[in-house]
């Protein structure tokens, strides 16, 4: 059963997002910005249960999602991983960002939740 870090401050959509996850066969683990993220991902990384995937929202409070995939990228342990960055920042510039940072996909808010299991399926694919 593949695994995916939800980091998202907005506890609803850390739900909306575990729920359709979890019916899809997912198993969540949800962090509440992207300070958490990666200290979750720090301690996940020592006890060898690193995620499938990250998704990563890009506006959070005290570390957003830029910062957040520009650690991981950076760190050795974690660099590897697949991200989908999942924000309601979609212009073509904020996008282009993302993709710069070293993401694989990056989804629109508000999304269709099929669309975002589709795409974490089509990241996941890609990598095997």
């Amino acid at each position: 059963m593949p695994t995916v870090l939800v980091a998202d401050d907005t506890a609803s959509i850390r739900l909306l997002i575990r729920t359709n996850l979890e019916l899809s066969g997912f198993e969540v683990v949800e962090a509440v910005d992207g300070v958490d993220c990666v200290e979750k991902l720090t301690a996940m990384a020592a006890d060898g249960t690193l995620p499938d995937l990250v998704t990563v929202d890009v506006m959070m409070p005290r570390q957003d999602g830029i910062t957040t995939v520009s650690q991981i990228r950076g760190d050795e342990r974690l660099a590897g991983l697949a991200i989908v960055m999942v924000s309601t920042q979609n212009l073509a510039a904020d996008v282009k960002r993302g993709y710069e940072v070293g993401v694989d996909a990056y989804v629109t808010k508000p999304f269709d939740p099929d669309e975002l299991v589709r795409t974490i399926r089509q990241v996941l694919a890609a990598r095997t």
